[in-house]
């Protein structure tokens, strides 16, 4: 939600200033409050009044402000309130929730950059060397006496950056998840997304399913860290667990990746890697001694990226490496999210939600899936920047690593 504050004054009534200019507020889809209202006595003395403004759009927004200007809108600027948190754990009442796109905040007559964008946190402030600092805060980080920001005066929501000259094509691909999109073309411009973020100098995150081990695109992955296209990856339990069966036994959920078929007692393949892995202490201790030689993990290992294995109630072992809890798990990723350009997510439809959550808006997100509710469930909850490509990931995978065509040239 983004609100402005304006006042008109004039012969509002006489001319029909006042109707035209609400009538267009309702046409652009911009709610208003009247804050203030003051009927002029006579003929020569003008009315007054103030509105409060909000939108779920800030373009919208920004065409209203605009358009408002012929009528004499004089825009009227406030500071945020702020409110402390009386005790730890607990937002203040009426505390502003953040979207993910940019946001400032007014303190003191100056705008602050929020830092952090992130969507469905609260906004803290505070004085550090005699300056206003803002930042987004989930409600576990808060602590009594903290300030946050309630109500929606003085915060302003910026939309997305469109400097870059595809990003009108951008735009059109997010608008519509379907299985008859020309996928190669969607998928060339994901390379150019990850060409262009690594001449930046920024991260790829790719957050991963099972379904990379099981459909046997798993050494395409790898290669692409080995090669250095992805600097981070999330994932659960499963697609590491199977990873390293893959890597041990050469099986998936016990179906041999060669030749395709269930092999015997393959059921418990997964369930002795991770023994395995268990007894050693970890991951990095077996690849150290040989025992995974290959496979995604060991890329990780090797390059090596930083990964985040988030668990669930599921999760068989879990591998010594997953953190089996929930909020410990949000903030490793969120520790790793900034500096990220460009997102993939691929075959995995809780991962990719609860990424979606920690991103801002000006991450490129592109969302694979074979199903097209994953990608759906993933704009419905926020995460409005990301591109759908309906399709299994091993297609994904081996055409994104031939577009990219080994490692990134350096500059």
């Amino acid at each position: 939600m983004v609100t402005e504050r304006l006042s008109l004054e004039g012969h509002l009534l006489d001319e029909h200033t006042l109707v035209q200019a609400l009538t267009l507020l309702e046409r652009m889809g911009v709610q208003y409050d009247v804050r203030r209202f003051r009927v002029g006595g006579g003929s020569h003395e003008p009315s007054l009044i103030e509105l409060q403004l909000r939108t779920e759009d800030p373009p919208a927004m920004d065409r209203a402000l605009e358009a408002l200007r012929p009528y004499g809108a004089i825009y009227l600027e406030e500071d945020a309130r702020l409110a402390e948190a009386d005790m730890d754990g607990v937002l203040p009442e009426d505390f502003y929730s953040t979207t993910n796109f940019s946001t400032l905040v007014r303190l003191d007559g100056q705008w602050i950059p929020v830092e952090g964008p992130e969507m469905d946190v609260g906004i803290r402030c505070w004085q550090e060397d005699g300056r206003w600092r803002a930042a987004g805060a989930p409600m576990h980080w808060v602590r009594r006496g903290d300030r946050f920001v309630v109500g929606f005066a003085g915060v302003k929501v910026l939309p997305m950056d469109t400097e870059r000259q595809d990003e009108e094509e951008f735009r059109f691909m997010s608008n519509e998840v379907s299985s008859e999109r020309p996928k190669s073309r969607m998928i060339a411009h994901c390379a150019d997304a990850i060409r262009h973020t690594k001449q930046e100098g920024k991260k790829v995150l790719l957050v991963g399913g099972p379904a990379i081990v099981h459909s046997g695109s798993a050494p395409v992955l790898a290669q692409l860290i080995r090669d250095g296209w992805i600097d981070v990856l999330f994932a659960g339990n499963a697609l590491a667990a199977h990873d390293i069966e893959a890597a041990m036994m050469g099986t998936s959920l016990g179906v041999d990746l060669a030749g395709g078929r269930s092999v015997p007692h393959g059921h418990t393949h997964h369930l002795r890697a991770i023994n395995r892995v268990r007894r050693l202490g970890g991951i990095a201790e077996a690849v150290r001694i040989g025992l995974i030689g290959t496979g995604v993990m060991h890329a990780c290992v090797t390059k090596p990226i930083p990964f985040v294995l988030a668990g669930s109630i599921r999760d068989d072992g879990p591998l010594p490496e997953v953190i089996t809890d929930n909020v410990q798990a949000q903030d490793a990723m969120r520790r790793l999210v900034p500096g990220v350009g460009v997102a993939l997510m691929v075959a995995t439809t809780l991962h990719s939600v609860a990424t979606g959550n920690c991103l801002p808006a000006s991450v490129k997100t592109y969302c694979v899936d074979s199903d097209a509710d994953t990608v759906i469930k993933l704009t419905d909850r926020g995460t409005h920047q990301a591109v759908g490509l309906v399709t299994d990931c091993e297609f994904f995978l081996k055409e994104l690593a031939a577009q990219l065509a080994g490692p990134p040239q350096v500059l």
